[in-house]
């Protein structure tokens, strides 16, 4: 049966922009800086939706920090975080194909945004510099809901943002690699889809099926196929 769809949403790193590349070379400046060894770019990948604090715990113990104070580890992060904001897109771009999908979006006047965990002074930043800013209809970030995902207020922030009432939830989709994306994206009534190609463990991706995604797609093309060559949606 045809789905109506008014907009589609994204999360940011993992499903919309691959950044890990950058993350990878922080995490790699640090640990020369401390003549540690650092992580594996596979390794790092995985831990990107965790977060800041993940991979620069991940860091540390594996260069036989365990025993690090939280003040110390609030420094480590804090340092991490202000190596991003100086130079936050070398190697980041967007995932292959979907530069494609969102000019198709916008031929048709489908708005699409963005509603992720990333700081909205990073996640400004780096849509700036890819010359998304302009082009991304709504953006929600954790700076402006109470509580984040997998809780639906940003989602629910993002439809009010875009005029669209809150019963019409089910012609919006929602894209994301991590399970609080799916989480969330469910719980506002939104037909979520799985980003299989983003940042997520190997132990996870075993169990992608009981995440309760009404899609998921193993690579970023078939995003598209998905959303413009299926007849699977018809965009209003």
């Amino acid at each position: 049966m045809t789905q109506f769809v008014k907009a589609v949403l994204f999360d940011l790193d993992g499903t919309l922009v691959d950044t890990a590349a950058d993350f990878v070379r922080i995490i790699g400046k640090m640990s020369s800086e401390n003549n540690w060894q650092a992580p594996s770019a596979a390794d790092i990948r995985e831990q990107v939706s965790a977060g800041a604090s993940a991979m620069v715990k991940m860091m540390l113990q594996q260069n036989g920090q365990s025993e690090i104070s939280e003040e110390q580890l609030l420094d480590f992060r804090q340092q991490f975080l202000d190596d991003y904001e100086t130079d936050i897109c070398v190697d980041s771009c967007l995932f292959d194909g979907l530069d494609e999908l969102l000019t198709v979006l916008e031929e048709k006047g489908v708005p699409w945004g963005i509603v992720t965990n990333k700081p909205r002074y990073l996640t400004e930043q780096l849509l700036e510099i890819m010359a998304l800013d302009e082009r991304c209809s709504v953006l929600v970030c954790p700076d402006d809901v109470s509580r984040t995902k997998p809780d639906p207020e940003p989602m629910y922030m993002a439809l009010e943002k875009l005029s669209i009432p809150r019963g019409a939830a089910g012609c919006v989709l929602y894209v994301g690699d991590h399970r609080r994306d799916i989480d969330a994206g469910n719980a506002a009534g939104m037909q979520t889809v799985l980003a299989a190609y983003g940042y997520i463990p190997p132990e996870d991706q075993r169990n992608l099926k009981k995440w309760g995604a009404d899609y998921i797609v193993d690579e970023p093309q078939q995003l598209g196929k998905l959303l413009l060559s299926s007849g699977n949606f018809e965009y209003i």
